[in-house]
């Protein structure tokens, strides 16, 4: 998959200026058309991966409102894949836009309920779904593995500059991982979990670990910016949003990289990014979620 090369942009405001604190964006949502942001990244070598291995259909999982089964039915379509979107929950008519998009692509749409979805990783569900499709290249929720580790690790090395402060909104952890990875030890790295829970650091060092990536200590994941937990998206965080966007006429999404720059402003406030720092924010996309959201 060819991923364009995208802009750093530099952003400024009251508060940066004040606390002297330079922050820069990367522009991942700008990375490709419809396979956007951290999804282009985590997909590259999967995608290359089946390919090598004969697959010609791809199976994954997701929630009805996930990027990655968007993402992963657009990439299909792109590549000649067939695909398979394994979706939590009962099927809800009419679809939203996110599961009418990646039908649009040719997507099959297969609902297990929440009980048997716990168990998607499970032989037990692999073999059911292998006997009810065939053969399959088989893309873990959220498209966090190692070759999603490899792809996200691209973000960090292309960069031309070093900076003081990496940051970026935290799902599965595959994104975070890949950075970790890519940067080798080098700056300080804040993951902003937009999920209830304090499981997400065991779940990145076990992404690295277990794919044999070394987990260094320069980084740290916060908790305290999820509004409510995943998909939640109160009043407060509406309002900061639109006036982010008003602002510095960049579109940010409801479920990650608004939760996550809010923290990142929070923590500026609060003086826990020290005077003189060069912080870079990575914009993961997932604007199509904005739709859910009647944002657009």
């Amino acid at each position: 998959m060819e991923i364009m090369p995208t802009p750093v942009v530099e952003i400024n405001s009251e508060i940066l200026r004040e606390k002297n604190i330079q922050l820069f964006i990367k522009r991942e949502d700008q990375n490709h058309p419809t396979v956007s942001g951290n999804k282009a990244r985590k997909l590259k070598y999967n995608l290359e991966k089946a390919k090598e291995e004969g697959c010609q259909t791809l199976l994954t999982f997701g929630g009805a409102y996930s990027n990655h089964i968007y993402a992963t039915a657009a990439a299909g379509a792109i590549h000649g894949f067939e695909t398979i979107g394994v979706i939590r929950g009962e099927e809800t008519l009419p679809l939203n836009p996110t599961l009418a998009f990646a039908k649009s692509k040719g997507m099959k749409l297969h609902y297990v309920d929440r009980t048997k979805y716990r168990l998607k990783n499970s032989l037990i569900v692999i073999n059911e779904l292998k006997r009810l499709f065939g053969k399959f290249y088989t893309i873990p929720e959220g498209g966090s593995n190692k070759e999603a580790i490899i792809g996200c690790a691209e973000i960090v090395t292309e960069l031309n500059s070093v900076y003081d402060y990496y940051c970026c909104s935290v799902g599965t952890g595959g994104t975070l991982a890949g950075i970790i990875h890519g940067l080798e030890g080098i700056g300080k790295i804040i993951g902003f979990s937009s999920l209830k829970g304090e499981f997400l650091t065991v779940e990145v060092s076990s992404l690295l670990s277990s794919n044999g990536f070394e987990i260094h200590d320069n980084w740290e994941i916060s908790g305290q910016y999820h509004f409510g937990g995943y998909a939640k998206f109160p009043d407060e965080l509406r309002a900061y949003m639109l006036g982010f966007e008003k602002q510095h006429e960049i579109k940010l999404d409801p479920i990650y990289n608004s939760k996550a720059l809010y923290g990142l402003f929070d923590m500026i406030k609060q003086d826990k990014i020290p005077s003189g720092s060069k912080v870079l924010f990575i914009h993961t996309g997932g604007l199509q979620g904005r739709k859910g959201f009647d944002l657009d």
